[in-house]
């Protein structure tokens, strides 16, 4: 388990960050996520808001925010989302204030989200967004990934091969790229990204005066 700020001196703290997984189906971006999760306690998942109804076993705050479509409506007319999208008749979207939050308290975020929704995190808060973009070894490599989860048809996996070469092209939009041979390095390079990225100079809160005492002998 991998527990973060352990050496910062009491009088500073850190700034949270948000931490992107982005990547064509297929690509390992889920499995990396789950790793990320169980293995570092400072990063928890962000839970999307939806319009859509509660399915059978879902629990309201642990896998969605449900919200009536009326009220999802009002929270974008208000500003109120760091990113929202509409998906087959159904709104998906981040609420910000509870992102926000756990920011602010020093608590990172991770998403698992496409391509068009980083676009927007980055649009409203860019010094906070570290981006990853998740590829496959090869073209071939992610196919055979996508047929060995026996969740999709020949149609479907077809559909989603289809859909990732338009992905792909937008890699270069991301802060970092990593190629996923091997899942556990995958989440080593992760975490090594996590690690500089906290320590980034601008995310540490009394860093000035720490300094200032510093240079006055205490």
């Amino acid at each position: 388990m991998i527990t973060s700020d352990a050496t910062l001196p009491s009088s500073v703290t850190r700034r949270g960050l948000m931490l992107v997984l982005s990547s064509p189906s297929g690509a390992g971006k889920s499995s990396i996520s789950r790793k990320l999760l169980d293995q570092d306690d400072n990063i928890s998942l962000s839970i999307s808001a939806t319009s859509r109804k509660r399915r059978p076993g879902e629990v309201e705050g642990v896998d969605y925010h449900f919200v009536e479509p009326q009220e999802f409506q009002m929270m974008i007319n208000e500003n109120r989302f760091l990113e929202h999208a509409k998906v087959f008749d159904h709104y998906y979207g981040t609420p910000s204030a509870q992102v926000m939050e756990k920011i602010e308290s020093g608590s990172d975020v991770l998403f698992d989200i496409d391509w068009q929704g980083t676009q927007q995190l980055k649009a409203k808060a860019r010094d906070d967004l570290i981006s990853v973009f998740i590829l496959p070894p090869s073209y071939r490599e992610l196919e055979t990934r996508l047929k060995k989860r026996n969740q999709d048809s020949d149609m479907e996996v077809a559909k989603r091969m289809s859909k990732a070469a338009d992905e792909l092209s937008h890699y270069a939009e991301y802060d970092y790229i990593i190629i996923n041979h091997d899942l556990d390095a995958s989440v080593r390079h992760v975490h090594a990204i996590l690690a500089a990225e906290r320590q980034r100079r601008f995310r540490m809160n009394g860093l000035t005066e720490f300094v200032r005492q510093l240079q006055a002998g205490y």
